[in-house]
Order: structure tokens, then C-alpha cells, then sequence
């Protein structure tokens, strides 16, 4: 599998030759900054007020598919889906965690806000999809039951 750093160092022509043409923007090919501070947050409450938001409020627009008992909390399948107008971002917290915030995902305009992923789980707990869309910030949320050993209990 190709990095994006080699695909640049070995397609620097073509890349090159789009930039000048108009096709990319020199910003089109930074990565987006990791937000360190945002990752380091304990709770949901503390983390939307980090991104400049105010009291999440649940929402059935927003889904959460995974399962109610994962055997193996280190690869846990996580799938949300937003149906929500102007989504621009979609976060995974996992309650227990040492931190919080598993993943954030920004939603260009245009894509469908659906995603799947995997997430490490310390434990059992609730699993949050913290949603912004419109400006506001949503969310919904599911205990997952971790087992230990997969033994179902």
C-alpha cells in the first residue's frame, strides 16, 4: 500500500503540472492538523466545548450500528450514519477510555455522513457518535458489553 507522502515524492510532475493548471490547491494537499487538546478531553461535555459548541442534545437522526456484545475489545466495529442536513463531523467517544475521543472524522460537503471504523475498548460502557451539523452539536449513544476471553459473559 502507498503512502500519500510516496505517492507525492513519485508523481511530483503530475502534481505539479495540476497545480499550475488549477485543478488542486496548494492546501489541498496538507493533511489537517491533529487536534491534540481535543484528544486529551474526559468528557463529551468538555470536548464540545473545546470545538466551540454548547449542550449536545440526543438525537434519533443520528445512528449508531455495533454490536451489544463485542469478544475482543481491541477491534471493536463501529458504524454511524448521520441524517442530519449540513453534517461536518462525526467523533466516536468511548466513555471508559482513558480519553475519550477515539475519532473524529471532518465531513466534506457533498459526502454521504456515513462511516464504519474500529475502536479499542478498555471495558464495558456507552459508546457516544457526537455529531455537528447546522452548528450545533448531536448525539447518540449505546452500551457495548465487553466480554473477556470472548466467553459471552
Amino acid at each position: 500500500m502507498q503512502t500519500r507522502r510516496g505517492f507525492l515524492k513519485s508523481s511530483g510532475g503530475l502534481v505539479a503540472a495540476l497545480l499550475a493548471a488549477g485543478f488542486l490547491e496548494p492546501g489541498d494537499l496538507r493533511a489537517e492538523e491533529w487536534n491534540k487538546a481535543a484528544f486529551e478531553t474526559k468528557k463529551m461535555e468538555d470536548l464540545v466545548k473545546l470545538l466551540g459548541g454548547t449542550g449536545p442534545a440526543e438525537s434519533a437522526e443520528v445512528a449508531i450500528v455495533a454490536p451489544d456484545i463485542a469478544e475482543n475489545g481491541a477491534v471493536v466495529p463501529i458504524g454511524i450514519t448521520s441524517k442530519l442536513d449540513k453534517t461536518r463531523a462525526i467523533a466516536i467517544l468511548v466513555e471508559k477510555n482513558p480519553n475519550v475521543l477515539a475519532a473524529m472524522f471532518s465531513i466534506p460537503d457533498g459526502t454521504l455522513p456515513d462511516l464504519q471504523t474500529r475502536v479499542k475498548m478498555a471495558q464495558t460502557c456507552n459508546v457516544f457518535a457526537l455529531v455537528r451539523a447546522g452548528g450545533k452539536f448531536v448525539y447518540a449513544a449505546k452500551e457495548i458489553k465487553i466480554t473477556l476471553g470472548g466467553c459471552g459473559g
